[in-house]
């Protein structure tokens, strides 16, 4: 299931990706000062260059300044100079805005998408029905009998059939629209390819006498585990709808192979699926909340790891590890019921993953240091389960 180190990470990557927006739209800023005051190719007039070039360079130099301070204090007195800055810090603010908030939908859809594909998956058991229900009509038409195993047996897999009976699961699949309609040509292939020609899956529908349940659920775990989460074509396609399918595949089969393994042979039809966690709706707050606000105070949290760094020049400092250090430290001010103690580990931890072998150690430094001061100077306040390992 989904913990809170994982959405963490999902936070820190949509981070980081605001982050390399927000520099592109600096850039894209200063596009268009320059083309402001680029020569117009096709007057008829004469270009004084050099004016222009000026002008560039001195509405260059006052975004610059903006950018630095957010204040636009300047004795510039020429209008067009004035004009086009104004234009390049608006188009800016614009471009950030919506880059902050597409980020954070982006975000949040990421993590979602991870429970869409726990859904799509338990449906394939019924898209296999369909295949095999096709198979059923066409050798029903056909002249001549087909030499070609039959895996209408599979259909009465009682693990199979609690599936295809769950309200649950088929409420849900009709509320968050999951269909494999217009995928039904890789359904196929699977079903041809690597559903007939499997030998364990041919054992179990030539088996002459009736399966147990326990026979019945070894298969769907097998179904799940070995077919489905290792062919190439179906894992393919998740990595094609989903960029981190590598980190969110572990999430995925838990959650699968959890729900197999609770179907027991008295369950109902009314057996309630897995949520993504725990409790998603405070994991929900947590994450979006570790995001705007890690974002929000991203001059105070600089600040201070600048302050933490003394003998290190912050500007050489890894972009993810700022990050890192900076939802660290929102972490600890905002999450009162979060032990520091937690807090670095858990960014320890990611910092392995995801920065420089050397990370661990520096990032350990600077919480260490930063935390203890910190709760030394009253800044950071904990309360109930936070207090633990606190001191």
């Amino acid at each position: 299931m989904l913990n809170r180190r994982t959405l963490r990470i999902k936070a820190m990557q949509a981070i980081y990706a605001y982050m390399q927006a927000e520099g592109s739209d600096y850039l894209m800023a200063l596009d268009l000062i320059e083309d402001d005051f680029a020569p117009d190719l096709n007057s008829m007039e004469v270009q004084n260059k050099q004016l222009l070039e000026g002008k560039k360079q001195i509405g260059t130099l006052l975004f610059k300044e903006w950018y630095k301070t957010r204040q636009f204090d300047t004795e510039e007195t020429d209008k067009e100079i004035l004009q086009s800055v104004n234009s390049a810090v608006n188009f800016y603010q614009k471009q950030v805005k919506n880059d902050y908030k597409f980020f954070s939908n982006q975000m949040l859809s990421a993590v979602e998408n991870i429970y869409d594909h726990y859904l799509a998956i338990l449906a394939l058991g019924g898209e296999i029905a369909k295949q095999i229900d096709n198979e059923e009509v066409k050798k029903a038409t056909r002249f001549t009998e087909k030499k070609d195993i039959d895996l209408q047996r599979l259909t009465e897999n009682k693990v199979f059939q609690q599936l295809l009976a769950n309200k649950s699961l088929q409420q849900l699949i009709i509320r968050r629209s999951i269909s494999w309609e217009k995928d039904a040509d890789l359904i196929t292939q699977f079903y041809r390819t690597v559903l007939k020609q499997d030998e364990t899956i041919q054992a179990y529908v030539l088996k002459s006498e009736e399966h147990t349940f326990e026979e019945d659920k070894e298969l769907a775990k097998y179904f799940f585990k070995t077919l489905i989460f290792k062919d190439k074509n179906l894992q393919a396609w998740f990595e094609e709808h989903d960029l981190n399918w590598q980190e969110n595949k572990a999430i995925v089969k838990s959650l699968v192979m959890k729900t197999i393994k609770s179907i027991e042979e008295t369950t109902d039809e009314n057996l309630a699926l897995l949520d993504l966690s725990t409790n998603w709706e405070d994991d929900k707050a947590f994450f979006e909340e570790l995001y705007h606000k890690t974002l929000e105070d991203d001059a105070k949290y600089e600040a201070m790891i600048a302050a933490g760094v003394k003998n290190w020049d912050i500007e050489r400092v890894a972009v993810i590890d700022k990050i890192i250090l900076k939802m660290a430290l929102c972490e600890m001010h905002i999450f009162r019921s979060i032990p520091v103690k937690v807090t670095i580990n858990e960014y320890i931890e990611i910092s392995k993953l995801y920065s420089t072998p050397k990370s661990k150690q520096f990032i350990n430094g600077v919480l260490d240091k930063l935390a203890q001061d910190l709760t030394d100077s009253g800044s950071i306040r904990k309360s109930g389960r936070g207090l633990i390992d606190n001191k």
